[in-house]
């Protein structure tokens, strides 16, 4: 029975001596083949593909009343996600815009009446001085016909004094007189009117000064009331939050019904036409590396197919491996951050948080190859 008991021992150690065998023969031909990794020119890394945030936040303060997306979406760039209460500021746009018709309509109103006003003008100047020439002359006329009268009066009172004449002829005389005599004072006074029509005709152009500057303040009103309405739409458009750019939404913060204020984050918009893959690289491999070198991104959705990425950030200072990192012994190196940025858009096979391989060639002749695992 002794003899059995030593047997299964010695067969237990020869079991655990195979198996610790077999682990240090796999970490050597792991080590090797890394080595020789190296060598031929290729660096394996591996991470997770990441996406810069964009906090989507609005320019103004108010209630949310509606929340067009939810987490996971995929948006367009100018695509509404969210609105706003606009009823206060809805109804400054509306009297802003009422304003703003009113004083365009009065302006254009001023616009006709000037130009009326200045088609007038060297018509009525015109016309007042054709009337004073016509006036003159109807006075000249009248002034004769009342000298006549006068004289005729004075002949027949004489012929009447020497009775040659009856008294009623004097009468009749003085009657044409005192008819001459009103002929006069109305021509007088028609020119008169002709000469005011003239003076009047000659401050139109004062007139025409006047009105262009009426015209000139109703524009500058209009003008101020159409900037108070764009003001008042950029507000209303404030209250409306549109997609800066194109992408998933990662994050939803606020719900509907929530008063937020300027600047609050209500979304976190990932954009996947610029997703990067995150990684590190030992210290002892950065003499190996430098910016611009070309790399492939392997992820197991894609299991088959590279995607061709340039080295496009190197961290500036060393840190101990993120505790991402499964093993306590890998977070004790000292590595450094490194991003990789695919060359074209990966048409949304790469997305944020998956785990990703990659190859860093850091010789130019090196030929590619697929990740180990």
């Amino acid at each position: 029975m002794g003899k059995d008991v030593q047997q299964t021992k010695h067969r237990r150690w020869l079991w655990l001596g195979g198996i610790f065998t077999l682990l240090i023969i796999v970490a050597l031909a792991q080590w090797l083949w890394q080595q020789d990794e190296v060598e031929l020119g290729l660096l394996q890394i591996n991470g997770r593909i990441e996406g810069d945030l964009i906090a989507v936040a609005p320019k103004a303060a108010g209630r949310v009343v509606e929340l067009k997306v939810r987490e996971g979406d995929e948006v367009r760039a100018g695509q509404l996600l969210a609105r706003l209460e606009q009823s206060a500021v809805g109804a400054q746009l509306v009297e802003a815009n009422a304003t703003q018709r009113a004083f365009e309509s009065q302006a254009k109103a001023q616009v006709i009446g000037l130009n009326v006003l200045r088609a007038e003008t060297p018509i009525q100047l015109t016309s007042a001085r054709a009337g004073i020439q016509a006036a003159q002359a109807d006075l000249r006329r009248a002034e004769a016909a009342t000298a006549q009268e006068k004289r005729d009066l004075a002949r027949v009172r004489d012929l009447a004094d020497r009775h040659f004449l009856s008294p009623q002829a004097v009468e009749k005389s003085e009657l044409a007189l005192r008819a001459a005599t009103e002929q006069e004072a109305v021509a007088r006074g028609a020119l008169t009117r002709a000469r005011q029509a003239e003076r009047d005709a000659e401050l139109a152009p004062l007139r025409i000064r006047s009105r262009t500057a009426e015209t000139a303040a109703t524009h500058a009103q209009a003008q101020a009331a159409a900037a108070r309405v764009n003001q008042a739409r950029s507000q209303v458009d404030d209250l409306l939050i549109y997609a800066p750019s194109s992408g998933r939404i990662s994050a939803r913060y606020v719900n509907a019904g929530e008063v937020v204020t300027i600047g609050t984050p209500l979304f976190g918009l990932t954009d996947l036409t610029h997703v990067y893959l995150k990684a590190y690289v030992p210290e002892p491999m950065l003499g190996r590396i430098r910016l611009g070198q070309l790399a492939q991104i392997w992820v197991d959705a894609f299991a088959d197919q590279p995607f061709d990425a340039k080295l496009g950030f190197i961290a500036s200072r060393a840190e101990f491996t993120p505790k991402e990192v499964q093993t306590r012994d890998e977070r004790t190196k000292l590595v450094y951050e490194v991003r990789l940025y695919p060359s074209a858009d990966p048409g949304g096979k790469l997305l944020p948080g998956q785990p990703a391989d990659a190859m860093i060639r850091h010789v130019d002749t090196a030929v590619w190859r697929k990740p180990s695992h």
